[in-house]
């Protein structure tokens, strides 16, 4: 290149990074003051948000967290840190730090095995060491590094291990657009002895990654091109979860055979439609409708603490960077495909979601920051603990799939009238564009009509005769009219369904 086109390229990259530079703020901000106001119904009486002390001299960008033995748990932070904590899991909000691990690149993941840390960062899983015991890692080993890195975006989440010894690793696109680099819009599955096997192709942005009760994988994706909104998605060995730009990677992983056929595209495409046609095609499980359910899903947090946390043992909660809430998630397999339904649970966190542990003893402790996107929260970083405070609120506890409508089971009975009255209940159903493009609007909306409601004998389930039920679609369901009979109504009275499957 001569002088003058090199001169020429530097004026106009440093123009364009100035431009970046001033209106990305403004971006930024303008997002900020459109993002959706809080609701507006009081739930700070059910489950109750505490404010953990950090230590000022510590900038905890908390992004992934792991329970160990006797209460400690260790945090693993964007700025490549791992920390571990003690008394993060007591009645006191006060707790000590001990840096155990540094030099890391932006640690979305934490495991153990035979009680050694394994650490998913953004180029590799490393097996970490305190050798000589003085309780600051030494050794940093290398357990895979089986795909390509080469940008700031391209995350990397790691689940815990799962019985055959695997932490699952599910990898951005480059840019969230492109797959520059070996594998990237993929999961893979890492042994601890370094084996890697490639499992899913089609992964756009994920945001974390995690095990339902029954110990299925699945993983947030956020809304972008052939996803109409974020979702939890099921990452089953061999299949494809929507995004076709990752297949060339197909030559690296033989174990996964042909690559799939092309999704239809344009305004003819629907997921539910090419998963007729394209046999590997997995369609997202649930549904998150977009800004009414989060707008940029993370850390999935199974609730295994035996109704310490409350009712809702066994179900899945999901993080959310954007609007900084927690939602509810309940899943089943109907006809071979997984679907459930997602709930509000809780707003009001300081800063933008990104990891978070549900303990053993009933506390969900979330962390993250406000640094990438706009967030609805302003805190640049916070440590929060949420704790059941013993009241059990009047609530949807899961939503299930009937061949004849739905099921819905309440945490409190309810009353006979109000919930066998059909003028209770309100159903829309609406599905997405499966194309291309960003996102998708709300469309092919259908009003299902509730023709029964039949309440069971202890008065904790109503079975709703719904015609109209229409596969592929989100069914929402609104029980503004259902009380109990002390005249309690529901504290969040909606869910969201995703159909997939029709029970046979």
């Amino acid at each position: 290149m001569g002088k003058e086109k090199l001169m020429t390229a530097i004026i106009q990259r440093s123009l364009i990074a100035l431009l970046i530079s001033v209106t990305l703020p403004l971006l930024a901000q303008s997002e900020q003051e459109n993002l959706p106001p809080l609701a507006n119904f009081d739930e700070s009486g059910w489950w109750i948000i505490e404010d953990l002390e950090i230590p000022p001299a510590i900038h905890l960008e908390a992004v992934s967290m792991l329970e160990l033995d006797e209460g400690r748990v260790a945090i693993g932070t964007r700025r490549g840190e791992i920390w571990f904590v003690d008394g993060l899991l007591d009645d006191d909000l006060a707790a000590d730090y001990h840096l155990f691990a540094q030099g890391l690149h932006e640690v979305f993941g934490l495991a153990r095995k035979d009680g050694i840390l394994y650490a998913t960062q953004q180029s590799e899983v490393t097996r970490i060491i305190d050798s000589d015991g003085d309780g600051t890692a030494d050794r940093y080993e290398t357990v895979s590094d089986a795909w390509g890195f080469g940008s700031e975006h391209e995350y990397t989440f790691g689940s815990r291990f799962d019985p055959e010894g695997n932490i699952w690793i599910t990898l951005c696109l480059s840019g969230s657009y492109t797959s520059d680099y070996p594998f990237r819009g993929w999961c893979l599955r890492v042994n601890a002895d370094g084996t890697t096997t490639p499992t899913c192709s089609g992964l756009r942005s994920p945001g974390g990654v995690g095990f339902n009760a029954q110990g299925v994988a699945f993983y947030t994706e956020n809304q972008g091109p052939w996803n109409g909104a974020c979702g939890l998605k099921e990452l089953r060995p061999g299949g494809f979860v929507g995004h076709p730009i990752s297949f060339p990677w197909y030559k690296l992983a033989p174990n996964m055979g042909p690559e799939p056929a092309q999704p239809t595209d344009g305004e003819d495409g629907r997921m539910h439609i090419d998963a007729m046609r394209i046999p590997e095609l997995i369609p997202t499980s649930v549904v998150l409708p977009y800004k009414r359910m989060g707008q940029s899903a993370t850390a999935i947090l199974l609730d295994s603490s035996k109704g310490a946390f409350g009712p809702f043992e066994n179900q899945l909660f999901v993080l959310d960077y954007t609007l900084s809430v927690v939602m509810r998630v309940t899943t089943e397999k109907v006809n071979g495909v997984w679907q459930g339904a997602c709930y509000p649970f809780r707003e009001g966190f300081s800063t933008g979601l990104l990891g978070g542990l549900l303990s053993s003893n009933g506390q969900l402790i979330v962390g993250g920051c406000c640094r990438g996107w706009p967030t609805r929260s302003r805190e640049p970083y916070a440590l929060q603990r949420l704790r059941w405070s013993g009241k059990t609120p009047l609530e949807v506890k899961e939503m299930n799939a009937r061949p004849d409508g739905f099921s819905v089971t309440f945490t409190k009975p309810v009353d006979a009238a109000t919930a066998t009255d059909l003028t209770s209940y309100r159903m829309g159903a609406f599905t997405h564009h499966y194309w291309r493009f960003y996102g998708s609007p709300e469309i092919d909306r259908t009003t299902p009509v509730i023709t029964e409601a039949n309440l069971s004998a202890d008065r904790l389930r109503v079975d709703l005769v719904v015609s109209g039920l229409e596969e592929g679609h989100v069914h929402e369901l609104y029980l503004d009219g259902v009380r109990t009979v002390a005249g309690e109504s529901l504290l969040h009275p909606v869910a969201y369904y995703t159909l997939n499957q029709i029970p046979l």
